[in-house]
């Protein structure tokens, strides 16, 4: 079993976890057993009890298999409904640490296409049609409501670091809005722009994709917050860009 996933923080009512890439947080139809679930199940055989099912104990949010940082899991029935209420109505505070494809010229922007699951099972976005052109009358884009904050905290040649915070959960939000708005997130495989990968760019071997704070109310209505530094490996890679 992985022994890279770090505790951050601990109570009686919750955990807070810093997952590595490249491990799962529960098994899929495809029934993996090298999980993140697998894990708590063995170090708190008490958590199956937890949750809306025994095959995602104490699981209120997840992270891609390939992206890395901060998930909560409740550890007790009450904190799992209280912790789901709250990522129902958008009152976690949810960061990113992100590396996408070319120069972001806006310090700042939202992104608030809508996403639904295409045809191939992948999730898809696009800007928004005018919903008050007749010509488009029909064509509005279909899905749900997203939304995506980001700040530019750097800037490459060929690349823009940025934070991130999602203000919606959608599947694959992150990576399916930057395709989307032509900046897709460095080490995709899923949603690629071949056009603007180099034959010879190093590959990074993950997503550039890091949870890096976390914000929720405990069962007494305190905010507690926790942050987490960007891996050494994708800190590494910002140092060979130009």
């Amino acid at each position: 079993m992985n022994k890279d996933i770090k505790i951050i923080a601990e109570t009686p009512e919750y955990l807070v976890l810093e997952k590595p890439a490249g491990i799962l947080v529960h098994p899929t139809s495809a029934k993996e057993t090298d999980t993140l679930t697998e894990w708590l199940l063995e170090k708190y055989p008490k958590i199956i009890k937890v949750g809306d099912s025994p095959e995602r104990p104490g699981i209120v949010h997840r992270l891609d298999k390939d992206a890395s940082g901060l998930l909560v899991v409740a550890k007790t029935q009450p904190m799992f409904e209280h912790l789901k209420k709250q990522f129902q109505e958008r009152l976690i505070n949810k960061e990113y640490l992100v590396l996408v494809y070319g120069k972001i010229s806006a310090d700042e922007g939202k992104i608030d296409f809508a996403i639904d699951r295409g045809p191939d099972g992948r999730m898809v976005s696009r800007p928004k049609t005018d919903l008050l052109s007749v010509a488009k009358v029909g064509k509005e884009q279909p899905g749900k409501l997203a939304l995506t904050e980001f700040w530019v905290e750097q800037r490459f040649i060929r690349f823009t670091y940025l934070r991130v915070k999602i203000h919606t959960g959608r599947t694959h939000q992150i990576r399916v809005h930057m395709f989307a708005f032509n900046h897709p997130v460095v080490g995709d495989e899923l949603y690629l722009n071949r056009k603007l990968v180099k034959k010879n760019e190093q590959k990074l071997g993950r997503l550039f994709l890091h949870s890096t704070k976390l914000c929720f109310a405990d069962l007494k209505g305190e905010e507690k917050c926790f942050e987490s530094e960007l891996p050494e490996k994708l800190n590494n890679f910002l140092k060979i860009l130009k």
